[in-house]
């Protein structure tokens, strides 16, 4: 009888009867009272009068009134960059001790999202959550008692200044509660490695030492990880090595597209469990199985809004329109994409996140990510989102039985008119052709927009098949290998010409 492991089991149980759930929306607008408590004598809280906002009837409102709406840019350029000068009390109390770097999606430049001592206390928060979850799920008890594989970004950060910088992935995993630290693979040592190569490698060569019960961390990643411990090893798969592992807990993009590729690595299947961790906060978890929607933290130092996802209230950069509606937790539909914001305890202030989400389940408040703004195409009408076109990719997996885990495209001109140009990671034996017929057929019955749009300004599809492997070495030419990255499903036609640059050059 696994003794820990049980008596473990048992104080999540314990604690699951204690602490009930509150009241949702209460919740929220504790949580947004509390915000701009915290914050109204900073230069932001000042500047938009948080002291009146808080003194109003209607604190939610009028918050949503007299504040706008901020992408990263707008943030950035308006208030954070201030932080970068060496000032304080900007946008939250202080200065953050550190700063989550992201390559973003689309952009070419890196962010650099503050990240508080209040943020990472709201991050451990949610980990706990994330761990109490887990009794919902059909696990033995010896499961609590195995280590936790958890591969993200390097977490030797960088020192600057005052404050350190690093991926989001990087700076939580140099923050974990010295508790946890037995249980943490691949250990303090090997999470300092730079290079991801490197790192991948040492892992490869300790994991017959370790006894895995969970992964946590991009699919694609682990994916080159997990292949690597099975070739260095000589396995057949990962069970071979990590017989116990029982648990994977993904996050920072939709697992269904790696899922069959993924799921050939192992030798059983294993419990798979959405998380919503962004470099702006950890924003919601699966929290009970028979489903692959996540619940919302409401209680936890972020207050969100939502905007209708409509082509009229998206401008062609990602951003949404000044005069977008907004909605509250209360107002939402199960089934409708909106917009996310967020403000938090870092100092974002109704801050465009760049994801899409729908309401699986309104009740519970459980959401799925539907895709980003900025990989929402609609250049000639099409009004494509990214989970339109991830369900079209799988109905090709199914249809000709491959995989196709990565792939991207762009509105381009071909002969002066244009042509939706995607580029499939696949290694199946269907011709190109082939795919290009079934792609099209797919959206055309799914999205009634680009139906239309292909019987007027969308002339042709064009689809171009790479080997699998291209997408993280592009990810690695641009720096992002290993890291917490949203890969570009779709790209303006500057960098799809770079991508089709670097397609050429691997090839060759």
């Amino acid at each position: 009888m696994p003794i820990v492991g049980s008596l473990i089991k048992s104080l999540i149980d314990l604690r699951d009867t204690i602490v009930s759930e509150p009241e949702a929306e209460e919740a929220q607008k504790e949580v947004l009272t509390k915000l701009l408590k915290k914050a109204q004598d900073t230069q932001f809280g000042k500047h938009y009068d948080f002291e009146s906002i808080l003194k109003s009837g209607d604190v939610q409102k009028t918050f949503a009134d007299k504040v706008p709406y901020f992408d990263y840019n707008k943030l950035n350029n308006e208030w954070w960059y201030k932080l970068h000068d060496g000032e304080k009390d900007v946008t939250w109390p202080g200065r953050p001790p550190y700063f989550a770097v992201s390559s973003g999606t689309t952009g070419t430049s890196s962010k650099r999202i503050p990240v508080t001592d209040e943020m990472l206390e709201s991050i451990r928060k949610a980990g706990i959550k994330q761990v109490s979850a887990l009794s919902n799920f059909d696990l033995p008890p010896d499961f609590f008692e195995k280590e936790i594989m958890m591969l993200g970004s390097s977490t030797d950060l960088e020192k600057e200044g005052d404050h350190e910088e690093g991926e989001i992935s990087g700076i939580s995993a140099s923050n974990i509660p010295f508790w946890f630290r037995g249980y943490y693979k691949p250990g303090e040592e090997i999470s300092k490695i730079e290079k991801w190569d490197e790192r991948v490698q040492r892992i490869a060569e300790n994991a017959k030492n370790w006894d895995i019960g969970a992964l946590s961390g991009i699919p694609s990643w682990l994916e080159l990880m997990m292949k690597k411990v099975i070739e260095h090893n000589n396995l057949d798969n990962i069970h071979d090595i990590w017989p116990n592992l029982r648990v994977y807990a993904s996050g920072g993009v939709a697992f269904e597209p790696y899922e069959k590729s993924f799921n050939d690595l192992l030798g059983h299947p294993i419990t798979v469990i959405d998380t919503y961790l962004a470099s702006e906060g950890f924003l919601a978890v699966q929290a009970r199985p028979d489903t692959n929607a996540m619940k919302l933290i409401l209680d936890n130092g972020i207050y969100f809004e939502f905007v209708p996802f409509k082509a009229e209230y998206i401008n062609q950069d990602g951003s949404i329109v000044e005069d977008a509606p907004v909605i509250s937790l209360g107002e939402v539909e199960e089934e409708k994409d909106y917009v996310l914001l967020i403000s938090t305890v870092s100092g974002a202030w109704r801050y465009l996140i760049g994801d899409t989400i729908k309401f699986t389940d309104v009740e519970r408040k459980e959401i799925r990510i539907t895709g980003r703004t900025k990989f929402f195409l609609n250049v000639v009408g099409s009004q494509l989102s990214v989970n339109k076109m991830n369900d079209a990719v799988q109905e090709l997996e199914e249809k000709f039985d491959i995989k196709i885990p990565e792939f991207t495209l762009a509105a381009v001109r071909i002969d002066g008119e244009f042509h939706h140009h995607w580029y499939l990671g696949t290694k199946g034996s269907t011709s190109e052709e082939e795919l290009t017929t079934a792609l099209d057929e797919s959206l055309k019955n799914a999205n009634k927009n680009y139906k239309v749009a292909r019987s007027k300004a969308l002339k042709g599809v064009k689809v171009t098949k790479v080997h699998p492997e291209m997408f993280p070495e592009w990810n690695a030419a641009n720096k992002k290998k290993g890291g917490q990255v949203k890969m570009e499903k779709v790209m303006d036609e500057e960098k799809f010409a770079k991508w089709e640059k670097f397609v050429k050059e691997q090839k060759a």
